[in-house]
């Protein structure tokens, strides 16, 4: 993997909300929640906003004890634990464990939740960070098969000696499932931050559109673009939440390319995708993110259901033409429009 000459800091999409926000009848409630290895943070509008809040915090932690890989009783870690056998799970794992089989089918590989094995003995898990050798990676990508997943109704099997990881779907999950308790309890407006993850309910109270920030790889203390979105998810992924650089001065960071066992090195360094799903959004950044930059924009090019956001390891910012007038480039890279018929 050739080094790079790239300086590697934290991006992520935040929200930016105007100094002044228009008055409105309806007053702001805000929750924040550190779950999932990151902290989140919610903001609804509205009557029912104060109960919505405390369901979706609830939620959140019973998503957390189900589906992290970490924890011992977690649905995730008796998968793995299993020994090839099956296991009872709850309703969300098994339609988790199942969208990740079908996400690995349509992005030919490059989403593969059965890759946790050779992410862990790079030691992103543990923060133990180490080159594995060669042989070793070898020998993991023998059990690197998402195929080999079974999912029935309230099971899930995967061959012994195999491990999954569902942190490329769970928070886009989590973000679903919020905006739904959002609306059973009759909030009509809301902003959540999970992260990587923003996923917006509506508009603004005043009508107007949410304004989302990306920000730039190339210098973190400022936005490359910003977005205007209602009722969307915006998730980004990139080479910034875990990476380390090991003895021969190479960084290596989190998303690993299931085909070799190494870190993705495709020619993009961060990927957005904008879209209706929470769920869709996340599988779709961390899969084109691997996929690289060619592969990336057929993808999109093929499937007009979500934007994106890509930007290249040269500093080429590239994104989809269906938000060509809801996006602002505010950096000095070259912008260029993936057309799509």
């Amino acid at each position: 993997m050739r080094k790079l000459l790239l300086s590697l800091t934290a991006l992520a999409a935040v929200m930016l909300f105007a100094c002044s926000e228009a008055k409105s009848d309806e007053s702001a409630h805000e929750r924040d929640v550190f779950a999932m290895d990151t902290f989140m943070t919610m903001k609804a509008y509205g009557s029912g906003a104060e109960k919505a809040l405390g369901s979706a915090e609830d939620r959140i932690h019973e998503l957390e004890d189900e589906l992290s890989v970490t924890e011992q009783d977690s649905d995730i870690s008796r998968i793995n634990s299993a020994g090839g056998e099956a296991v009872s799970v709850s309703a969300d794992t098994a339609l988790l464990v199942e969208a990740g089989v079908s996400y690995w089918q349509e992005t030919a590989g490059a989403l593969d939740i059965s890759v946790y094995p050779v992410l862990a003995e790079w030691g992103f898990t543990t923060g133990e960070y180490h080159v594995p050798d060669a042989e070793t990676i070898a020998r993991l990508l023998e059990k690197v098969n998402a195929g080999a997943v079974e999912v029935g109704a309230d099971t899930v099997q995967i061959p012994a000696d195999s491990m999954i990881d569902l942190g490329a779907l769970a928070k886009g999950y989590t973000g679903d499932e919020i905006m739904a308790i959002f609306r059973d309890n009759g909030v009509k407006s809301a902003m959540i931050s999970l992260g990587g993850n923003v996923q917006a309910l509506g508009s603004k109270p005043d009508g107007s559109d949410w304004r989302v920030g990306i920000k730039d790889p190339f210098t973190p203390d400022t936005n490359m673009c910003v977005v205007s979105i209602s009722d969307k998810a915006v998730v980004t992924s990139g080479n910034y939440e875990r990476y380390f650089t090991g003895d021969d001065g190479t960084v290596y960071w989190h998303i690993i390319d299931p085909k070799d066992g190494y870190p993705a090195d495709n020619g993009l360094v961060s990927v957005t995708v904008i879209g209706d799903s929470g769920l869709r959004c996340d599988a779709l950044s961390t899969a084109l993110f691997v996929a690289g930059t060619d592969e990336a924009q057929t993808y999109l090019r093929e499937h007009t259901d979500v934007d994106a956001v890509l930007v290249t390891d040269d500093g080429r910012l590239l994104y989809t033409d269906g938000i060509a007038d809801k996006l602002e480039n505010v950096s000095s890279m070259p912008a260029e429009v993936i057309a799509r018929d």
